[in-house]
């Protein structure tokens, strides 16, 4: 049996953010080159984001992807994407996924996410 190939999806980031630039480089060297992932950097780009559906500042504080059956997934949802594409993270994308674990990360995810925004005057 073959290794699993997925479709492509676009992840909507924060290149203005040194962490999510230092994530999605570690995120690309876990999962090669044959990730199946574009990256799109939402600094700027209201628009764009509009046209797509996503709220530009939901996608500030909430990653964002569409999957490859162009679905818009955000923030535990888009991270259980990604990280079902990588072996290794594959254990945590389920354990995130448990309904008494999920709404702890996800309160934990935007507490540092808004911080972060606080501190760089960006929220």
């Amino acid at each position: 049996m073959g290794e699993r190939k997925y479709g492509k999806v676009t992840v909507y980031y924060d290149g203005a953010c040194p962490s999510c630039v230092r994530d999605r480089c570690h995120y690309e060297k876990l999962a090669g080159e044959d990730s199946g992932v574009d990256w799109f950097d939402i600094t700027g780009r209201d628009d764009e984001l509009r046209a797509l559906g996503i709220d530009p500042k939901r996608a500030l504080t909430e990653l964002h992807i569409v999957d490859e059956d162009h679905n818009v997934l955000a923030e535990i949802d888009a991270y259980r994407v990604l990280m079902n594409r990588v072996p290794r993270f594959k254990p945590l994308a389920w354990l995130i996924g448990l309904p008494v674990i999920r709404p702890i990360v996800s309160r934990v995810y935007h507490w540092r996410v808004n911080r972060r925004l606080m501190r760089d005057g960006r929220l």
